[in-house]
């Protein structure tokens, strides 16, 4: 059995948050962000919201 890596309500380390910044300002979706910067959509969601941080929304 293979064992999987969680990162369950990791602290937003500085680095993770100016990737976040650079990728959502690039438009890249949720799910591309998501695999990019290994955590879940919800996380990034909420972070984003945090910081005043837009997402781009894929049609």
């Amino acid at each position: 059995m293979k064992e999987r890596f969680e990162r369950h309500r990791q602290p937003w380390t500085g680095e993770e948050l100016a990737k976040l910044k650079l990728l959502a300002g690039k438009g890249m979706a949720l799910t591309a962000i998501s695999k990019a910067l290994i955590r879940s959509e919800e996380s990034i969601k909420d972070r984003a919201k945090l910081d005043g941080i837009g997402i781009a929304k894929l049609r």
